[in-house]
């Protein structure tokens, strides 16, 4: 049965940024599949509520509260993992995100922070979780959650696209260094639903333009990109790496623009 493989039955993943939004859906997924989770972020609460709907699917969630802003913290979630679940197959790069600004108000240290955190922090995790899942599983898949701001133009985007084209590349780069036992792609978001976007959610006057600036005339739930998690991390998707899939609504210009003034 073609459904059949899109099963994570007793596969482990690792989900950073899982206390809500994008990585609390795709933890969740994951658990609907089979998958036992690690799920990180800085909130107790929030990844307390999202282990216990994974524990209401019949699979295990272990917790770890950390601050992911640090590339050595995450790198600490592979362990964590072998040590809790005795194998790691599935890595999801999710924890992430820059606020906008105006492009001269971007100092040499936020950017150097956007890389550290959307770049650097994922490849901390990737290069720890690779030598657990060669030697426990055999291989597995990371996802790397990047943003259609890493390619499209708006302002006020400079370090956060800026980063996010990086984690993009990054994820083809990596891709051809750990075929073939290892994959390696990303997914790249439009404007989701999450509590980012609680602003845009509750004010029509918002909602209404992005929604008619998508070809889809929509914007996206959580759910639309960890429908997209569980291909990529699943059988379904073993024969794709070093990709980056759209989720986006069909976007091919930004459907925001922020007020910011000519010079």
């Amino acid at each position: 049965m073609i459904l059949d493989r899109f099963r994570l039955d007793d596969r482990v993943a690792v989900v950073t940024g899982a206390g809500r939004g994008l990585g609390a859906a795709i933890a969740t997924a994951f658990a609907e599949a089979g998958a036992d989770v690690l799920i990180a972020s800085r909130t107790r609460a929030e990844l307390g509520a999202v282990a216990e709907v994974v524990h209401g699917l019949g699979r295990r969630a272990h917790v770890v509260v950390a601050d992911l802003a640090h590339p050595e913290a995450t790198a600490e979630l592979a362990t964590a993992a072998l040590e809790t679940f005795g194998r790691l197959d599935i890595v999801v790069n999710n924890v992430g995100g820059t606020m906008p600004g105006p492009l001269l108000s971007t100092t040499a240290k936020s950017m150097r922070d956007a890389f550290t955190f959307n770049v650097a922090t994922a490849h901390a995790l990737t290069a720890a979780a690779v030598p657990v899942m060669l030697e426990h599983s055999g291989g597995g898949s990371i996802i790397n959650i990047t943003s259609t701001m890493g390619r499209l133009a708006g302002r006020g985007f400079a370090a956060y696209g800026t980063a996010k084209a990086a984690l993009a590349h990054y994820t083809k780069l990596a891709a051809l260094d750990l075929a073939p036992r290892i994959r390696v792609n990303a997914i790249a978001p439009g404007s989701m639903l999450t509590s980012a976007l609680d602003v845009v959610a509750e004010n029509e006057a918002l909602r209404t333009p992005m929604e008619r600036a998508t070809p889809l005339r929509r914007l996206g739930d959580p759910e639309d990109v960890a429908a997209a998690a569980v291909y990529l991390a699943s059988p379904a998707g073993s024969y794709l790496t070093g990709k980056v899939l759209e989720v986006d609504g069909g976007l091919t210009f930004p459907n925001l623009d922020l007020p910011l003034p000519d010079l």
